[in-house]
């Protein structure tokens, strides 16, 4: 039995900053961190995301300086997403390998590859005219089995411009499977895969639809995304499976609102967690303390070790750089 009070007095640990800096049970580094970037074919600025202030669509060069940025305070990865100047129903732009992704991932890896994890992720909505993740069948659903097969060919095209790891997003049964298979096959057996084993049909996705510029042109995703209702054991379903598949390493997504479920997915696994600080959970921080609601600095911080603190290895947030160099 420990002490009862007023032996036992657990403020005595609490009493100053250093003290409480030692018995701290969550600690937060910089390499923990993953920052998402947007590229954007054929814009000569980088353009401001109205719905997610200090985020931007980059051009080729604004996106090379905010790479070497975070790789200076010690970032431990980028995540790249790309937007092309043209669009068709099959994302042919997804896998070209002079589409901006790949022109992108070659760059970026060039500047800063040896100081970080420059990877990218593998889905089909930002291509797409209809900004869907796959490809359609005549009535408009999402056909998995032919999704795959242009996931496969994205993931190579991906790995041939230096992607360092490949992070399947799309929620379609089977993706690590393909991917796996098909970089095996393409020489790129070394190329790791994060999975988005656990991603939720969310409405905290909505900024990132503005910054992406692939919000469905018909119907949601709730077919292949998560239900935010869903049973737990469905989660950790998926999870088994892109494990069985060959993913080496599992994501969350959204972050916040899930908390439990990356603390059981972190106890069911022996591969690093993955959790998405995503747009929305980003936008509503900045919204209340540009009105002088919260204080800014304290709530990223307390957001970003609470998820920590549930299990997370790994966080991707758009505020990476910034803590990082705080940290």
């Amino acid at each position: 039995m420990s002490a009862q009070f007023p032996v036992a007095r657990p403020r005595r640990l609490r009493r100053n900053p250093a003290l409480r800096r030692m018995v701290s049970g969550t600690r937060l580094h910089a390499a923990d961190l993953i920052l998402p970037m947007f590229v954007k074919e054929g814009i000569d600025e980088p353009q401001p995301v109205a719905s997610m202030p200090g985020v931007f669509q980059h051009t080729r060069d604004s996106l090379r300086k905010a790479a070497h940025d975070a790789a200076e305070a010690g970032v431990g990865g980028l995540i790249l997403f790309g937007i092309p100047a043209v669009k068709d129903a099959t994302g042919s732009a997804a896998d070209d390998p002079d589409g901006i992704l790949q022109v992108a991932l070659r760059e970026v890896n060039a500047e800063v590859g040896d100081a970080l994890v420059v990877m990218a992720d593998t889905c089909l909505d930002e291509f797409t005219d209809h900004g869907h993740c796959g490809i359609l069948t005549p009535s408009g659903d999402v056909d998995n089995d032919a999704t795959l097969e242009r996931y496969a060919s994205i993931a190579v095209a991906q790995a041939a411009a230096g992607s360092q790891m490949v992070a399947p997003s799309g929620m379609m049964d089977g993706q690590v499977g393909a991917i796996r298979t098909a970089l095996d096959g393409a020489g790129y057996a070394d190329v790791p895969i994060l999975a988005y084993s656990v991603k939720y049909a969310s409405a905290f996705f909505g900024p990132f639809r503005e910054a992406a510029e692939c919000a469905p042109q018909f119907g949601d995703r709730s077919t292949h995304q998560q239900d935010p209702a869903g049973p737990l054991e469905e989660a950790l379903r998926e999870v088994r499976l892109d494990l069985a598949e060959g993913a080496d390493a599992v994501m969350v997504k959204p972050a916040l609102a899930y908390l439990d479920v990356i603390t059981r997915v972190r106890d069911a696994v022996d591969v690093p967690v993955a959790a998405y600080q995503v747009s929305g959970e980003y936008a509503m921080v900045e919204a209340a303390a540009a009105n002088g609601w919260v204080d800014r600095e304290r709530m990223i911080m307390e957001s970003l070790v609470a998820i920590k603190r549930a299990g997370a290895d790994m966080i991707l947030t758009y505020w990476a750089t910034e803590v990082a160099r705080g940290l």
